[in-house]
Formats: C-alpha cells, structure tokens, sequence
C-alpha cells in the first residue's frame, strides 16, 4: 500500500516574513504550481474525524490522498489518478481506488457519498538540507491568499530544530498551525 507518515511543522507568515524567507534562504524564485482539489461527503464525515481527502494536480499527475491522524504526524494514503478518472470525481463520480477505498472503508465512508468541495492552489518553493524539505508557499482560494512556511522531516528530533532556527533567526512569531484544508474550509463559511 502506498502510504507514509508525515513529520511537518508549519506556520503562517505575512507577506513581509514570506519575502525575507525567500530572499535569504536558498529556495528558486520560481514556484512550482499546484492545485488541490478537496473532497468531502455533504455531512463533512472526514472533518468530523480529523480527516482530509484531496486531488492534487502537479503539472500532468493527479495523487488521490487521505490524510488521517497518525501518533507520530499524519498518515498519508495515496492511489495515483488518470486525466479521465480525476474529472470523474470532480464531477460527482468517484472512481474506486484500492488504496483509499480501503482506508474510507475503515472509516465507515462511502465513496459514493463524497463532494467536491473545491480548490486550493499554490505556488511552492522548496529546497532540501540534510534530509529535511524546507517549503515556502504561497496560497490562493475563495479570493484569499496566505502565505506558508512548511519544515519536513523524517523524525521530530531533525524537524523540530530545524523549525525552531528558521523561527528565531528570523524572528517569526510562532502562531498556531492551520492545515490548508482548515483554511480553505474556514474561507467557505
């Protein structure tokens, strides 16, 4: 099964520590442009369980993921999606794969019952340092945008440093993280 955990710190930043972030630190000027696409059923089961299921299209892939809560950071279930089957769930008719079906299956969901919600897209900027992904994004939905600074890491005891230096070398407030799924469904209300 394709799955794994993910170890991630984050923080939202203001333009302003989002300029100086990538103006100091080596990441390429250009971002890499995706877009992902939430799903939900009409009664927000997953929410409700602290689940998220989303499309995301990267240039000409589509990942189907479902993002649980896991001890050690979010398990991630992915199941890979062809042009065809992509418009097919946007459009109401969600196409069965085996990895995620089962995990939903676990979680008392059914496929059938899912929405779209609709879109998020960034514009990411990421550089790797001593097997830690350092992630600058810029996010746009519902006529909002933020800004993000995102620390992965293969264990805490390699993340949390690493996001801890960046925070006071540069004297970024540590404020309270919100998921871009959290963001996007608070911007619907």
């Amino acid at each position: 099964m394709s799955q794994e955990i993910e170890i991630e710190y984050k923080v939202l930043l203001t333009k302003v520590e989002f300029d100086r972030l990538a103006k100091n630190l080596p990441f390429p000027d250009q971002g890499v442009e995706q877009t992902n696409y939430y799903f939900d059923t009409k009664v927000m089961a997953l929410k409700n369980v602290r689940c998220a299921l989303r499309i995301r299209k990267k240039g000409n892939t589509y990942t189907l993921t479902l993002k649980e809560p896991h001890s050690d950071g979010i398990l991630e279930t992915h199941d890979t999606l062809t042009e065809k089957e992509f418009v097919s769930w946007i459009n109401g008719t969600p196409i069965p794969k085996p990895n995620i079906t089962k995990q939903l299956q676990q979680l008392q969901i059914d496929e059938a019952n899912l929405v779209y919600l609709g879109a998020l897209t960034t514009l990411r900027k990421t550089f790797m340092r001593e097997e830690i992904e350092y992630v600058l994004d810029q996010s746009m939905y519902n006529g909002k945008t933020d800004y993000e600074l995102e620390i992965e890491a293969p264990t805490h005891e390699k993340g949390l440093p690493a996001f801890q230096k960046i925070l006071q070398a540069y004297k970024i407030k540590e404020r309270k993280s919100v998921t871009k799924i959290e963001r996007f469904f608070y911007s619907l209300t």
